[in-house]
């Protein structure tokens, strides 16, 4: 016999049950009715009978057990072109095409600190699941340029040729231009380990796989990987991926900034990040534009860059440092002179300079940093100048004075450049495990030319 009491609580489980079902429902319904696999060209999937917006996240099935997330890209008339972000093993024509509620949003937290990851934020250290307590969009938000602090003071890196001639500032952005064997990546390990910062993230996006575990174990260590975040995407990860390998980086470092930590942001590199937007803009069918690269990549590489810098009044910074590959020793390609016109200085890496066994390779008559004049003392910048002026000088003559043409005292400004040469040459190398903080730099460089701030 069921009683009233009975029927109550049998109402009163029917109806919480119903409750979850609909959260769930909620959660997991897809934004329109599935639909299914029509063809695949390249890397591209192509949908129909679904509907979907630019960024939404997709999942195809392959069979009951197995899945995989695919990304929208781009649509035409009915059809919708969707990158997959895993391994696509076993895809045919009819899968089911499930468009997911929740958009592209990634996990941070201070619970990151000390991890290694992929571009989806899954771990790649065998440290267990990554726990975050917040997420945020991947494509970051856009910051008011009049809310930004100005770039006020300097930033110690370690290195005595870029904080004595190219003086970085808390906040700045620069690009590390190179061909490729020509040392950036030494250059970027020993500004991990001396750069002055409270949190260190590095994005490992489209190189060899080989050199992930390289910088963690050799240029990271145990002490750097405590204050460090890494997400590496290497090159035999889609293209997506790599594109979200950079992009999840970029919101690390922001979630960081906004706790008002400052932040060193290292990118390796930007040629990669754009190489992957090339191969998915190619594969819908966008027209290349310069040098094979379409219009998207042009527009997708500020709106990575802008997302660093300085914060709000409230907030920290986020000091980047973006890897542009040479490709030839050309930097004058598309991508490094679009790079160079956004960032806020670059450092040129010379192929000579490393053939010849002088590192770190650091081309300082090539190189620049925009912010220097602005946050140095008049002192320490007539000296750079200085530095700069002589070292020119024989860089200028150095045929003559290599075969002998030249004759000393025929101009006392080449005779003093010769002089000075050796000082110079010795100034500008640095080993790798030698730090140079920023008052040793500038003392160095006033012993050097005379003028002492």
């Amino acid at each position: 016999m069921i009683t009233a009491e009975t029927r109550e609580t049998h109402n009163a489980r029917w109806l919480h049950a119903l409750s979850v079902y609909r959260q769930r429902m909620i959660e997991r319904t897809p934004l329109v009715v599935a639909g299914k696999l029509n063809r695949m060209v390249g890397l591209t999937l192509e949908a129909v009978g679904c509907r979907a917006p630019i960024g939404a996240r997709c999942v195809v099935s392959i069979s009951p057990q197995k899945n995989v997330e695919a990304e929208v890209v781009g649509f035409s008339g009915e059809r919708l072109f969707l990158m997959p972000t895993g391994n696509i093993h076993g895809l045919e024509p009819g899968c089911r095409v499930t468009p997911l509620s929740h958009g592209s949003t990634v996990p941070v937290g201070m619970n990151l600190l000390g991890r290694v990851i992929d571009g989806s934020g899954k771990p790649l250290d065998g440290k267990g699941p990554v726990t975050a307590a917040h997420k945020v969009p991947l494509t970051g938000s856009i910051i008011n340029p009049l809310a930004r602090k100005p770039i006020h003071e300097p930033l110690d890196v370690g290195v005595r040729a870029i904080n004595a001639l190219l003086t970085v500032g808390r906040g700045q952005r620069l690009g590390l231009f190179a061909g490729t064997g020509v040392g950036k990546s030494i250059l970027l390990g020993m500004m991990t380990r001396y750069t002055n910062a409270d949190v260190v993230v590095v994005g490992l996006i489209g190189e060899r796989g080989r050199e992930v575990n390289e910088f963690v174990q050799k240029i990271l260590g145990e002490a750097g990987r405590r204050r460090a975040v890494v997400v590496a995407s290497p090159a035999d990860y889609p293209p997506l991926m790599r594109l979200h390998g950079a992009m999840l980086a970029t919101s690390i470092a922001e979630f960081f900034r906004s706790e008002g930590l400052n932040v060193l942001l290292l990118m390796d590199s930007l040629s990669r990040f754009a190489q992957a937007q090339r191969e998915i803009a190619l594969a819908i069918d966008e027209p290349p534009a310069t040098k094979g690269y379409p219009p998207s990549v042009f527009a997708k590489i500020p709106q990575l860059v802008e997302r660093a810098g300085n914060g709000d009044e409230n907030s920290g910074s986020i000091t980047a440092f973006y890897t542009v590959l040479a490709e030839g020793d050309d930097t004058n390609d598309p991508v490094a002179d679009a790079a160079r016109g956004i960032l806020d200085g670059h450092i040129v890496l010379s192929r000579a300079l490393a053939d010849s066994g002088h590192y770190p390779a650091i081309d300082i008559e090539a190189s620049v940093s925009r912010v220097m004049t602005d946050i140095v003392s008049p002192k320490h910048l007539a000296g750079a100048r200085r530095l700069k002026q002589v070292y020119s000088l024989y860089q200028q003559n150095r045929d003559l004075i290599s075969v002998g043409a030249y004759q000393r005292g025929a101009d006392p400004r080449i005779d003093e450049a010769i002089a000075l040469n050796p000082d110079i040459m010795n100034f500008l190398r640095q080993n790798v495990e030698d730090a140079v903080d920023f008052p040793r730099s500038l003392n160095e460089l006033g012993q050097l030319t005379g003028i002492r701030n």
